[in-house]
């Protein structure tokens, strides 16, 4: 079982917070001599595989890190660019991580808007009056759930498929939310979280929701 992230949307569509809990894609780490049998090109501020294939590395993966270290955009982490660094025979031979490309933090944002325009249209499609909107929508790799509440605020847990006790969760963040957030005489419905004991409790929320499957009742 597994809970791969949490979002939390404000009724205005714009995301307050956003934790990444685990990561569900499939990554592949390989030593390379030179020169690499596939062609690497910059997307997006990505460098990804744009042509060739091998063992479980397709076009569309992104360079996630080298030697270990992690590559955020066109750089790795110690500020080498990345092609200039693949280029150059004598770095070689070198271990490459490739995956799936990892969210940027606008596309977080772009998403967390994109799904809160939907929750709205869903909720007017819906031939009963007074329709909750999406509670959950599945596809074969992951499960999204989402709870609003009565001011508008969405709190959203992207899982595995078969995690169970999602529903109970979704209510204990909220219940986190209100005692660590709203209690916080400085915060607004609009303001970003940003709250340490936030933050520990959700992860300790959610370690505990992973291992039993469910989540009982709060001691």
């Amino acid at each position: 079982m597994a809970i791969f992230s949490v979002y939390v949307v404000n009724k205005a569509g714009g995301l307050i917070y956003q934790l990444d809990n685990q990561n569900p894609r499939s990554e592949t780490e390989k030593t390379f001599s030179y020169p690499l049998d596939f062609v690497l090109k910059v997307h997006d501020e990505r460098v990804l595989v744009s042509f060739g294939q091998r063992d479980s590395i397709r076009v569309g993966h992104a360079v996630l890190s080298i030697n270990g270290i992690d590559v955020n955009g066109r750089y790795t982490a110690d500020g080498k660019e990345v092609l200039e660094f693949l280029g150059n025979p004598s770095n070689y031979p070198l271990s490459i991580r490739f995956g799936r490309p990892r969210l940027t933090s606008n596309e977080k944002l772009m998403l967390a808007s994109m799904f809160h325009s939907l929750f709205a249209i869903g909720s007017q499609l819906s031939p009963e009056p007074g329709s909750s909107g999406i509670e959950m929508l599945e596809t074969d790799t992951f499960k999204l759930h989402c709870f609003q509440t009565l001011t508008g605020i969405k709190f959203m847990v992207l899982s595995d498929p078969r995690q169970a006790g999602i529903d109970a969760l979704l209510r204990k963040i909220y219940e986190l939310y209100s005692d660590f957030a709203l209690k916080n005489p400085f915060y607004s419905l609009e303001m970003p979280i940003r709250c340490e004991l936030f933050d520990q409790n959700l992860k300790a929320a959610l370690e505990i929701a992973e291992k039993a499957g469910t989540f009982g009742p709060s001691s």
